[in-house]
């Protein structure tokens, strides 16, 4: 018996056991989606034929290891190619026949995976609500009266709803997130070219993903984890460098509540509220930001010069066939004509600015957390007033792909009316790992159910646990000038170095304040009495050659020494030799560098 929605650790776990083959899971899936009640989720879908001989071929090839999404149903986007359907962008006159498969495509096949069919956009994936399409408007798993958020709203529902496992999107302004929030579902937007975009459509090409919609995070991570990987077909594809999130303790990001805009919708504010909960009781530290750097950034999206990038990818076909183009589509790209590349320049000029800016608050934060979307709308109230209403669903999402950062949608509870609320965590580039185990947390942590199934509770077998410190790798404690937004921790950065945890040393040392350097540096000492309390500091992780370099660039009377650490264990870090303490400043009571230089 399969169940209600179908989780890929589910799934897997009923295959171990062989209580049902993908022939039978393929079987199931046809029957639903022949029964669902609303035709506006698919474009095009594969024959009840060709999906029984997709199953037939895995069960003859058996369920190995080298195929971790064996008999596993999806979905793609519709402008994402896949060889033996048309590629439509939700516009019939565009359609052109695609002859093999996008990068993403490819892979998830040959991870075992099945291909369902095509799902239905936002034409030309232009809008964030799941209305703009000839082929209808999807509607909310919850309520049909509701968008389903877009411009993957085809994918969203279609995992919602039960009819596939997980399935592609594309996410350039949050087009990944804003379905997951309105159908409670998991939205993973990986880092830019993380996976590749070589055969999918662009919308503006520098800044598009392909997004994940999956049931829990745990799903999504493994779907991302086979997706991802360089290509060279794409000129944008770039290598994962995993950078790691402290273990526990994290500092989280959170709206001001002067920034907390919502529209009138009093339940979606009570909703993040508690959200801000339950990072409390998860042990994280609450820290407000200033948004409005991030605000102007997502301005940019399109009221500066990148809505020319969608203009570049349908111009040719829009010089011919403007009338066949939904008029509000139409007019959104076609005002590009009017930007020019004076205005491209300042854009890039005022984008740089604005990420100094937005780069300094990661300095007391280690992930942020927004609401994915600030309230919901009808589908007769998106139609009524279509480009306000849709601007307002990108409030929070509209800056991560210019500012290069990763995201997963995690659902956050429901309304009073039945209608789902979505919150964002949110790390820079290359966290997408370290950023699963903390969503997944927070998912497990805040239990809303998955997808349509409000009651139903996360699998085990999908739980992320927290991983392993790299064995390749070496651990580093620092106490000063290269911390967290000290003048030296690009010294760290630089040679791609990770921040595993903040810690403080044994109660067994005395911290100083160096006399003649530049910039000011401490000195750390054994003490031969115990002190009230260990010294604060950070411990990075290194490769071999970048920490090689790192110590051969200290200067003396520094050094590089073990320390023990709060917890008992031992870990490299940095020392003072004796003779460099002369005309030093005691400044152990302060626990730490941070606390002095901000006392000073």
């Amino acid at each position: 018996m399969l169940p209600e929605t179908l989780d890929i650790a589910t799934l897997k776990k009923l295959y171990r056991e062989r209580a049902v083959t993908p022939l039978d899971v393929v079987e199931a899936v046809i029957a639903r989606c022949e029964a669902y009640p609303d035709p506006a989720v698919w474009i095009s879908r594969a024959s009840p034929a060709q999906l029984r001989e997709q199953a037939k071929q895995l069960i003859a090839r058996g369920n190995g290891p080298d195929l971790p999404l064996w008999g596993i149903p999806f979905a793609a986007k519709d402008n994402i190619d896949c060889a033996g359907f048309d590629t439509t962008a939700a516009c019939p006159a565009f359609a052109y026949p695609a002859t093999r498969d996008a990068t993403v495509v490819a892979r998830l096949k040959a991870a075992g995976a099945i291909l369902i069919g095509k799902t239905n956009l936002d034409q030309f994936a232009t809008g964030l609500n799941g209305t703009r399409s000839p082929y209808g408007a999807p509607r909310s798993v919850f309520n049909a009266d509701y968008v389903s958020g877009g411009s993957s709203s085809g994918s969203a529902v279609a995992v919602a709803a039960g009819l596939v496992s997980f399935a592609l999107g594309t996410d350039t302004a949050g087009s990944g997130r804003v379905p997951a929030a309105f159908n409670n579902l998991v939205g993973i937007k990986p880092t830019k070219g993380l996976l590749s975009t070589h055969g999918v459509l662009p919308a503006c090409r520098s800044l598009d993903c392909v997004s994940i919609f999956s049931l829990t995070v745990g799903d999504g991570d493994i779907v991302r984890r086979c997706a991802q990987g360089q290509d060279a077909e794409d000129s944008f594809s770039r290598a994962d460098t995993p950078r790691l999130l402290p273990r526990k303790a994290w500092r989280i990001g959170v709206l001001a509540e002067r920034d907390r805009e919502f529209y009138g919708d009093r339940e979606a504010a009570a909703l993040y509220e508690g959200a801000i909960a339950v990072a409390r009781e998860l042990g994280a530290r609450i820290v407000e930001i200033d948004y409005t750097p991030f605000r102007q950034t997502a301005e940019l999206l399109y009221q500066g010069p990148w809505v020319a990038e969608r203009l570049a990818g349908v111009e040719f076909f829009m010089a011919e066939h403007a009338a066949a183009m939904d008029p509000v589509v139409h007019d959104i790209i076609d005002g590009a004509r009017n930007r020019n590349a004076v205005e491209t320049f300042r854009a890039q000029y005022r984008l740089q600015e604005l990420r100094k800016v937005t780069d300094s608050q990661w300095a007391s934060i280690d992930v942020m957390l927004l609401p994915t979307a600030p309230t919901t709308y009808s589908v007769a109230e998106m139609k009524a007033d279509p480009l306000r209403l849709n601007s307002r669903l990108g409030e929070y999402t509209n800056f991560v792909n210019l500012l290069d950062y990763a995201a997963v949608a995690i659902p956050a509870g429901f309304g009073s009316g039945g209608l789902p609320f979505g919150v964002t965590l949110i790390a820079p580039a290359f966290h997408d790992g370290a950023l699963a185990r903390v969503a997944d947390r927070f998912h497990r942590h805040h239990p809303s159910g998955i997808g349509k199934t409000r009651d139903a509770l996360l699998p085990e077998l999908s739980k992320l646990d927290d991983a392993p410190e790299p064995t390749n790798r070496i651990s580093l404690f620092v106490v000063g000038a290269h911390l967290t937004g000290m003048p030296l921790n690009h010294e760290l950065t630089a040679r791609d170095a990770v921040l595993i945890r903040r810690c403080r040393t044994a109660p067994h040392y005395q911290l100083y304040a160096l006399a003649r350097t530049t910039p000011a540096k401490p000195g750390l000492l054994r003490s031969a009495e115990p002190q009230k309390h260990g010294i604060e500091g950070e411990v990075w992780s290194l490769d071999a050659a970048g920490f090689g370099s790192f110590v051969a660039a200290i200067p003396a009377p520094l050094g590089i020494g073990k320390l023990e650490l709060d917890d008992g264990t031992e870990v490299s870090g940095f020392i003072c030799e004796p003779y460099g303490l002369a005309g030093a400043k005691e400044i152990t009571e302060y626990g730490g560098w941070r606390a002095y230089k901000s006392a000073v």
